[in-house]
């Protein structure tokens, strides 16, 4: 009966040691994990991760950092354009964090390509890419973990600021130089310099009211469909369809807008402006009246036909839209 105390005792302390030892080995592999995690991110700033190096780093616990992967599938028979686009802008994002002094193991950049590590994509039930997951530190991602590219955009400003929503880590992007802007300016500054030096002792081509009006029409064209929006969230030129191969060039929400979409906007507005001109010039020139006639015909055609494409692409953005102009 003397020896129950002393194993008591002995069953205490091995239940209180258990515990410990425990925690010890959990932050032995955390401190694995990190120090595996930093050595790779020291040599390339996205880690590429295959389906084992997933579930090993990035799913199973413990962490107590959060990794930001592109899925994606860059191999060129897969014939993602989007991808490519899209893995610039990511390097450019990654890059910026990892040679910045505020560079810690808080969070790492990753990338799983669809041919490295297809069980990953199957585990996650993801049918598109690219697509971007922030994995936390703590739990599970949520919603809002999952960036919406269709609406933002792929470009690595964009990026960011969902990354500083999700993990409160603010990254300032550094884009490597690009001369072409100023080298475009300078050439253009060169070819207005030539004109005015050739044409000296005449620069009535400077006041020329048809030339100015072409110019800003232009620019308004250019501006009213989308191109500044382009610019500043950097969205993919078109969207194909992984499964069936089908390209989309018009989105289908009324948030966001592809590259191409742009562009097909622009060539309609400048249909029915071209038809209205038409329309004008029919008015008001000297010419015959069987001149006229086909051009005020043709005006009315230009106006009628774009018009109506151009009513038909905002039906398909703004879903229930009841009224077109000409059925197509």
């Amino acid at each position: 009966m003397a020896a129950l105390p002393g194993l008591a005792l002995l069953l205490l302390l091995a239940w209180g040691g258990l515990p410990a030892a425990g925690q010890k080995r959990k932050e032995m592999v955390l401190s694995e994990k990190v120090n595996q995690l930093m050595e790779w991110a020291s040599k390339r700033s996205v880690i590429r991760m295959n389906g084992d190096k997933f579930r090993r780093l990035v799913k199973a616990p413990p962490r107590n950092y959060s990794v930001i992967v592109m899925f994606t599938a860059l191999q060129p028979h897969r014939q993602c354009v989007v991808c490519k686009q899209a893995d610039e802008e990511y390097q450019i994002l990654a890059n910026s964090w990892r040679y910045s002094s505020a560079f810690t193991n808080k969070i790492f950049f990753a990338m799983v390509d669809f041919d490295e590590g297809s069980d990953v994509f199957q585990m996650l039930n993801m049918n598109s890419a690219p697509t971007f997951i922030n994995f936390p530190a703590k739990g599970k991602p949520k919603r809002g973990d999952t960036y919406e590219l269709q609406v933002r955009g792929f470009a690595a400003e964009q990026l960011a600021r969902w990354v500083a929503d999700r993990t409160d880590v603010n990254i300032r992007v550094i884009r490597p130089p690009n001369y072409a802007g100023p080298l475009m300016l300078g050439l253009l500054l060169a070819v207005v310099g030539g004109l005015v030096y050739l044409r000296g002792s005449n620069l009535d081509f400077l006041y020329n009211k048809t030339g100015w009006a072409f110019a800003a029409l232009c620019f308004v064209l250019a501006m009213t469909s989308g191109q500044m929006w382009n610019h500043i969230r950097g969205p993919p030129y078109a969207h194909k369809n992984p499964h069936t191969g089908q390209v989309n060039y018009i989105h289908g929400s009324s948030q966001a807008q592809f590259v191409a979409e742009t562009h097909i906007v622009l060539l309609f507005n400048g249909g029915v402006t071209l038809g209205m001109v038409l329309l004008h010039e029919a008015a008001t020139s000297d010419m015959d009246v069987g001149k006229r006639k086909i051009m005020c015909i043709a005006g009315i055609g230009l106006v009628v036909l774009f018009f109506s494409w151009l009513l038909s692409v905002f039906r398909s953005k703004y879903h229930g839209y009841p009224y077109r102009y000409v059925s197509f």
